[in-house]
């Protein structure tokens, strides 16, 4: 039987063909090799996932902690969010790296390959790449604001913003 990590590797591999092909216009994706990436995820694993998502309304899914992140994409992306207020208390991170079982099956919940992963109100957003778009456009602090999840300016500051709509 093939060993977690080695099985990882081949799904991925799988995959790549699979998104290549979906994105030419003229090819349409193997069903078979559709089919052979879908669904590894365990209910139990599943289970705990959504229950992490739902734990605070901004979570994300990264590589070591927000004090010391172990990737310079997790480190990106926890500065992106407090370069744009996040609530302390209104924000939950999960570090992949301790549970093999969160790493990957964080994946294959999202449908996404990579970590970090972030999550606004229960709904993904996207990895470090989408996020630093986002930061850039704009968007993003569009959304933590209609979301509600930036932190609380002091009182001057927050009556002259709501002034100056």
């Amino acid at each position: 039987m093939f060993s977690r990590p080695l099985f990882s590797a081949t799904l991925r591999q799988a995959a790549r063909p699979v998104a290549r092909q979906a994105a030419s216009a003229h090819l349409r994706p193997s069903p078979f090799l559709t089919a052979s990436q879908l669904r590894f995820l365990s209910d139990q694993t599943k289970q705990a996932i959504e229950k992490a998502v739902a734990s605070a309304p901004v979570v994300l899914f990264m590589k070591g902690t927000p004090e010391t992140p172990q990737c310079g994409f997790s480190r990106a992306s926890i500065q992106i969010l407090g370069l744009q207020g996040v609530d302390p208390n209104k924000f939950a991170a999960f570090n992949v790296l301790e549970d093999q079982e969160l790493r990957s099956g964080i994946k294959e919940f999202s449908d996404w390959p990579t970590i970090p992963q972030l999550y606004i109100d229960k709904e993904f957003v996207g990895g470090c790449d989408i996020l630093v778009s986002m930061h850039q456009d704009g968007s993003l602090a569009k959304v933590l604001e209609e979301k509600g999840v930036l932190a609380p300016l002091d009182g001057s500051g927050s009556e002259s913003k709501e002034e100056s709509k």
